[in-house]
């Protein structure tokens, strides 16, 4: 079998980039339930940088217990 690089996913609002890791996460909800503006899993893409302002998606993408999502440096 080979070997695949993991998906890695970034979104960005031109301040601040979110990083998706999905192999790493592990459905805690805690994105969109408590910023479902920016994180919906019902839509496509999920992530949507327009939808609050920077610092809120950096603080909810901080509390990611797997850090499936991370900010790029």
């Amino acid at each position: 079998m080979e070997n695949k690089k993991p998906i890695v996913k970034e979104y960005t609002n031109g301040e601040v980039t979110v990083v998706w890791q999905p192999h790493m996460c592990t459905h805690s909800k805690k994105c969109w339930k408590e910023l479902l503006p920016v994180f919906d899993p019902r839509r496509k893409p999920w992530v949507d940088m327009d939808a609050a302002n920077s610092d809120r998606i950096a603080a909810q993408v901080h509390r990611c217990p797997s850090k499936a999502l991370s900010i790029k440096a």
